[in-house]
């Protein structure tokens, strides 16, 4: 299993390790991102995006209230609230199995919520406030959905 840990230092260095998170995705993917209000998911989710070519950070918001948001410019990214699910039924609502149809790259806040079963890789990132502008990010890639780069035969 992969994993790793980043260390950020403000919004545009959150936002600027998304981009390169982003640029190592290969869809079909499910990134699982978990952390308290305020931790960074939504300003990491931004750099994905565009690491991605899906969306311009400027135009990602967080999905609070309409729950799923899509963007579909160079890539397919579906970015997934659950903060306001309440139960299973809420959960139905989304018509989340319509998009594990598509070849996407899904990105969902608040997983814990998530009742729903894919045999897509998933990435589980967690995010952790630690100062007001400082946020630790661990990456746990246990089916190497992450690109690294090259490898040596």
């Amino acid at each position: 299993m992969a994993s790793r840990e980043l260390v950020t230092h403000s919004s545009e260095e959150t936002i600027q390790r998304g981009r390169e998170i982003g640029a190592q995705l290969k869809a079909p993917v499910l990134v699982l991102l978990s952390g308290d209000l305020g931790a960074g998911k939504t300003t990491l989710t931004k750099g994905i995006a565009s690491g991605l070519g899906a969306a311009g950070e400027d135009e990602v918001t967080s999905p609070t209230f309409t729950l799923v948001h899509k963007y579909d410019r160079d890539a397919t990214v579906y970015h997934v609230d659950l903060y306001r699910i309440g139960d299973i039924h809420d959960l139905e609502t989304l018509g989340l199995e319509d998009v594990f149809a598509e070849k996407a790259v899904v990105i969902v806040e608040w997983p814990d919520k998530l009742a729903l079963r894919t045999d897509w890789p998933v990435v589980r990132i967690r995010l952790e406030h630690v100062s007001e502008d400082t946020r630790r990010i661990q990456i746990e890639d246990p089916a190497q959905a992450l690109s690294t780069g090259p490898t040596a035969p």
